[in-house]
This record gives C-alpha cells, structure tokens and sequence, in this order.
C-alpha cells in the first residue's frame, strides 16, 4: 500500500474514533480471556450482559475447573454456541490448572495451546492483557482490510493479519485494531454501510457500494 493513501487511512481512523478500544468488561486477564471466547460469533453487548453476572459466580481458574459442564451450559445459554463454549471455557481452566499454575500465560506460543483458543483471541489477551503489540483479524478488521486495501479479497485471514502488521507501524497495531472494528460495527458495515458520508469511499475497494 502507497504510504500516502496509508496515512490517510489512519488519521482518518484517528479522527472518527479517537477513543477506540476494547469493549468487552473484564478485570483481569483470566475475565478478559474468558470473554473473548465467549464473543466468537455473539456480539460484545450480549457477552457483557452475561458476564455481568457469570464474573460474580466464577472469579477463579478453579471456579471454571470444577463447575459440571451441564451447570456451565447452563450459565452460558443466553448466547450463541453456548454448549461448545462451556465445553471449550472448562477445558481451558483445567489447562491452566495443570500446565500453567493457574495462571493465563504471557506468550502467544502458550496461549494457543489452550483448548478453545486460536490466533484471535490469543492475540486479544496479548494486547489487552499484556500490552503487547498484536493486530487480532476478526470479522470487522477482514473486512474493512479487503474493502480499503490492506488486503486482496481472498486473502486468508492469517495473510491479512501478516500484511496489516508489515504495513502498518507497529506501535499503531493495538489501536489501530480497535479503529477498525470500530469503523466496521458502526461505519463500514457488512450489508448496508454508510458510503454517502464514507470519507474513504473514494479508496474503497468494495463492489457494492450503497452510492
């Protein structure tokens, strides 16, 4: 990507969303992990009305551990995928328990290894957790990177992950991240994004656009 259309994209994001950042609530690193499985296809709203009161319940790795899993299903029914959710939230605990003292890991490399756990979510608790620098792909940031030109429409999402972090500085990676999924929830959305008052539709790579 030409630097100049780069900077432009950016400060653009700079001044539309100043102030993005993560929305899901959380206290600690084992909330906000918990939270960013939780979120996989159920929006950050739902996942924080849940958690209002599952972070009560369940404030330990062996809270997670020892719950039955019909007991854990149960808590998680308000939102989508909630049986492999409780499945995959109970087996990630009791690998804590058991490889990592209890305690949620500071390394990518180990964060994966956890049932449940992929690159996104991973990169997520690094960011947020940890403050490492780490561009998470999810829905949001796929699309907006295909529409604008970071990314070829039928990039992978780990290729669009890779091109984001050549391209873009890496001291922007966390923020610019949460200006996307911004940009894409409430600007750049998937079926009826606001094109007419877009001041990037004219870069913008996206076939149907809403002129």
């Amino acid at each position: 990507m030409i630097k100049t259309k780069q900077d432009r994209i950016l400060n653009t994001f700079d001044a539309m969303f100043p102030d993005a950042r993560c929305v899901l609530n959380h206290s600690n690193n084992l909330e906000l992990l918990v939270a960013v499985m939780l979120s996989a296809q159920t929006t950050d709203e739902a996942v924080n009305k849940l958690t209002s009161h599952l972070f009560k319940k369940y404030q330990t790795v062996e809270d997670y551990a020892n719950a039955s899993l019909p007991e854990l299903e149960s808590d998680l029914h308000s939102i989508g995928l909630y049986r492999n959710k409780a499945k995959n939230i109970k087996a990630m605990a009791e690998t804590l328990q058991t490889r990592y003292n209890g305690v949620v890991p500071a390394s990518h490399k180990e964060l994966i290894t956890l049932p449940g756990v992929g690159r996104k979510t991973a990169n997520v608790v690094m960011a947020e957790g940890f403050g490492y620098p780490a561009i998470a792909v999810d829905t949001h940031v796929e699309r907006i990177s295909k529409r604008l030109g970071f990314a070829k429409a039928d990039d992978t999402v780990l290729t669009v992950e890779k091109k984001l972090m050549k391209t873009i500085p890496k001291n922007r990676w966390i923020k610019t991240h949460h200006q996307m999924i911004f940009f894409g929830r409430y600007h750049c959305k998937a079926m009826t994004p606001h094109c007419k008052e877009c001041p990037l539709v004219d870069i913008c790579k996206e076939k149907n656009k809403k002129l």
